[in-house]
C-alpha cells in the first residue's frame, strides 16, 4: 500500500494571485470609490458593457475597484481601515479584530492588486470575500495522462487474512494554555484561557474576568464545547487508541494541531520553545504534538492542516516567496520517522509526500499535479493500493473550482488504484462520494469515497477518533468505527474522558440500504455510500440518526426540506462545483457552525459585511479618509 499526503492546493496566495494573472485590467479604480462617483462619471454603464461580453457579474467589479481604489492610500492606512471596518461591522471584539486582520490583510492586498476588475481570479476573489457573485465556471483543461484508463474497477476483497486496523483522528487543535477554571462562555472565539504574565503574550485579550475564581462558568478540566482541546484530553485519545486498537497497522492524522487563537499566534509559538507554563522546551504546538504521537503510536502518516501555517490557511508557493518554508522544513524533521529519506526532502521542498507501508522510495517532483500523477501511474504499473491523504476535502464549499476538478480528473483515471481518500477540516463525521458523471450521480459512477473524520477538538461535537477495518490486500475499507468521549458523563471532568464506541458504519447504515450490506468482510465501496444517500432520502429517521452522528450527539438541530437537500449534495460531491453551495445566499460555507467560524477569514467576514451593509462603498471610503489622517498623523 501507497500512502499518498499532499498540501490542498487551495491557499490563498498559490489559487488566488495565480488566478489574478489571467485577467485584463479595466478602468483605473482612482477616484472610483463610491457608487455615486461610479455613477456620476459613466462607469456603471462601461461596466456593464464589460460584464455582458464576458460573463463576469457587476457587484464584483463594482467592489473591486473600490478595493484597488482603497489600497491607493497604501497598505498601512488599506490594513487600518480594514480593522476598523472589522470592529464596526463584524461581532468580532476589537483585538481579534487586530490580530486577524493585522495577518491576513496583506496577502489580501497583494492578491487584490493583481487583480483586473474582470479577471476570473477576481470573480474568485469576489465569491470568495465579498459574496457579490457565484464562482466562475471551471477553466477547461484536459489534463494529459501517460497511460489510458485500463479496464476494469477495484479489486475485490481478498478475504484471505483477517483485516487490518487503521486509525484516523484529526483537528485536534491542542491549546497548551487551557486554563481549568478559566471563563467558558468569553467573547473570544475560543474561551478557557488566561494568559497573563506570559512574555509571549504581554498583551493578553483575555482579561481578568476570565481568570479562574473571577468568573461564574469555569472551565473542567477535560475540555469544553466553547475551547479547544486540553492536554489532559489530547493524551486521553492516544489511551483510548491503544485500548481498542493496539494492533492497528498504523494512523492516519489529517492535521490541524494549533488552537484557534489564531490572531495571536506567531512562528514561535508554533513551533519554537514556548516560555509558558505546564511548558516543557519542545513543548509548542506543532512540536509537542507530533512528540506525543511517536511516544504513543507506532507508525503515523499525516499531513499538514491549514492551522500549521502562520498566517493561518496561508500557504505561499516557491515562485512568490519562501514565507512557509520553515513549515515545510519543521514537518520534514517531525515526519522522519516514518519516513524514508526521499520523502522526507520532499515534504521539505513543498509539503507533500508519497510513501510505502512500510517504507518505499520517492519519485522525482515537479509540482503537485505532475507529481501525483506520476505517483498514481507508477503505483498502477506496480500494482499497488493507494491511500490518499489530506486535510480539506475535495468536494467542500472553500475549496476552489478549477484545481478540485483537475483533481477529480486525476482520482477519476486512477480510480481502480486509490482506494480510498481521507480527510479532516469540518471536524465533523462525514463522507463524500466521487462520480464519474455528476449530472447523472448513481451507484453503478460512484467511484471513489472520501472519509472525514470528525475531531478530536470538542468545539463542534463529542471529542472523536475513528478505527477502520481495512482489507490486507487490497486496502478497501470494510467498516469504519468511531469512538467517543461523553462530555455528558458526570465522570468525563470528575476522572477523565470515558472513551466508548458510539457506533458501526456497517452495523448502522449496512441493513438499511438495497442491497443490505452486512458481510464483515464485504467492502464499503462507493456504490454502498451512494445508496445509503439514497435511503437516506427516503427515511427521514435514517438520516436524522447520521445528522446527530455528524456531532457525534451534540448540540442536535433538525435537517429537513431545503437542509436536507444540501446535505445529500454535499455528500455527493466529490468536488467542489458540485456540492451545491451558493455564495449569494449562504451565509457561511458551514451551515452547522453556530458559535465563531474560527477557520474562515476575518477579513472575509468584513469584506462580506461590508458587501451586505447599505452604502458599503462609501463606509470604504470613510473609513480610508479616516485611516489616511491617523496614518499621517503618527507619521509626524
Amino acid at each position: 500500500m501507497r500512502a499518498h499526503s499532499f498540501l490542498p492546493l487551495l491557499a490563498l496566495g498559490r489559487a488566488i494571485q495565480g488566478a489574478a494573472l489571467d485577467g485584463i485590467r479595466g478602468v483605473s479604480p482612482r477616484d472610483v470609490l463610491t457608487s455615486n462617483a461610479l455613477q456620476a462619471s459613466g462607469h456603471i454603464d462601461d461596466l456593464r458593457g464589460k460584464v455582458e461580453s464576458r460573463d463576469l457579474c457587476l457587484p464584483c467589479a463594482t467592489y473591486m475597484r473600490g478595493l484597488q481604489a482603497a489600497l491607493l492610500a497604501g497598505d498601512t492606512a488599506f490594513i487600518w481601515s480594514l480593522k476598523k471596518l472589522c470592529e464596526v461591522l463584524t461581532h468580532f471584539d476589537d483585538d481579534v479584530c487586530d490580530g486577524w486582520v493585522g495577518l491576513e490583510a496583506p496577502s489580501v492586498a497583494a492578491a487584490a492588486r493583481a487583480m483586473g476588475d474582470f479577471s476570473r481570479g477576481a470573480q474568485t476573489f469576489c465569491s470568495n470575500f465579498w459574496s457579490t457573485c457565484g464562482y466562475p465556471a471551471v477553466e477547461p483543461w484536459n489534463i494529459t495522462f501517460p497511460s489510458p484508463k485500463p479496464a476494469g474497477g477495484r479489486p475485490e476483497p481478498s478475504r484471505k487474512m483477517p483485516p487490518l486496523k487503521v486509525v484516523h483522528y484529526s483537528d485536534i487543535h491542542v491549546d497548551p494554555l487551557y486554563t481549568p477554571g478559566a471563563k467558558t462562555n468569553c467573547t473570544k472565539p475560543t474561551c478557557c484561557r488566561f494568559e497573563r504574565g506570559l512574555s509571549l503574550f504581554p498583551q493578553s485579550p483575555y482579561t481578568n474576568d476570565d481568570a479562574p475564581g473571577s468568573n461564574t462558568s469555569p472551565a473542567g478540566p477535560n475540555g469544553e464545547h466553547t475551547c479547544d482541546t486540553p492536554l489532559s484530553l489530547e493524551a486521553s485519545m492516544y489511551e483510548a487508541i491503544n485500548a481498542v486498537a493496539s494492533d492497528a497497522a498504523f494512523a492516519l492524522f489529517t492535521g490541524d494541531i494549533v488552537d484557534d487563537t489564531t490572531w495571536e499566534t506567531t512562528q514561535a509559538y508554533n513551533t519554537a520553545s514556548t516560555p509558558a507554563r505546564r511548558y516543557d522546551a519542545d513543548s509548542a504546538p506543532v512540536k509537542h504534538a507530533y512528540g506525543v504521537m511517536k511516544q504513543k503510536l507506532k507508525r503515523v502518516y499525516a499531513t499538514a492542516g491549514t492551522h500549521e501555517a502562520h498566517p493561518v490557511n496561508l500557504f505561499q508557493p516557491s515562485d512568490i516567496g519562501n514565507d512557509t518554508q520553515w513549515l515545510y522544513g519543521l514537518l520534514a524533521q517531525e515526519w522522519s520517522p516514518w519516513l524514508d529519506p526521499a520523502a522526507e526532502a520532499q515534504v521539505n521542498n513543498f509539503g507533500a509526500y508519497s510513501t510505502k507501508y512500510p517504507f518505499g522510495n520517492l519519485r522525482d517532483v515537479e509540482n503537485q499535479l505532475e507529481w501525483l500523477i506520476k505517483e498514481l501511474d507508477g503505483a498502477e504499473r506496480a500494482g499497488e493500493n493507494v491511500y490518499m491523504i489530506g486535510h480539506s476535502p475535495n468536494g467542500e464549499p472553500d475549496t476552489f473550482w478549477d484545481p478540485s476538478h483537475y483533481l477529480d480528473q486525476i482520482f477519476n483515471r486512477y480510480s481502480a488504484t486509490i482506494a480510498a481518500m481521507f480527510f479532516g477540516h469540518t471536524q465533523l463525521d462525514q463522507f463524500e462520494i466521487s462520480y464519474l458523471d455528476y449530472a447523472a450521480r448513481n451507484a453503478s459512477n460512484a467511484f471513489l469515497t472520501s472519509y472525514i473524520a470528525p475531531s478530536l477538538a470538542p468545539t463542534t461535537g463529542m471529542p472523536s477518533f475513528r478505527v477502520y477495518s481495512v482489507d490486507p490486500e487490497t486496502f478497501g475499507v470494510l467498516d469504519v468505527t468511531t469512538y467517543v468521549a461523553d462530555m455528558t458523563n458526570p465522570a468525563y471532568q470528575q476522572t477523565g474522558p470515558v472513551w466508548e464506541k458510539y457506533y458501526s458504519a456497517k452495523e448502522a447504515y449496512g441493513p438499511a440500504v438495497d442491497p443490505p450490506l452486512t458481510d464483515p468482510l464485504a467492502e464499503l465501496t462507493p456504490a454502498f455510500w451512494h445508496n445509503l444517500t439514497e435511503a437516506f432520502d427516503q427515511d427521514q429517521k435514517l438520516f436524522d440518526e447520521y445528522v446527530a452522528r455528524k456531532s457525534r450527539g451534540w448540540n442536535v438541530t433538525s435537517c429537513d426540506g431545503d437542509c436536507k437537500k444540501a446535505e445529500l449534495c454535499q455528500l455527493r460531491a466529490g468536488r467542489s462545483e458540485d456540492n451545491c453551495y451558493d455564495p449569494l445566499t449562504d451565509k457561511t460555507p458551514y451551515k452547522h457552525v453556530d458559535q465563531y467560524d474560527v477557520s474562515f477569514s476575518v477579513t472575509a467576514h468584513t469584506l462580506r459585511a461590508l458587501a451586505n451593509s447599505e452604502g458599503g462603498l462609501d463606509k470604504l471610503k470613510e473609513v480610508v479618509e479616516e485611516a489616511k489622517k491617523n496614518v499621517t498623523a503618527a507619521a509626524k
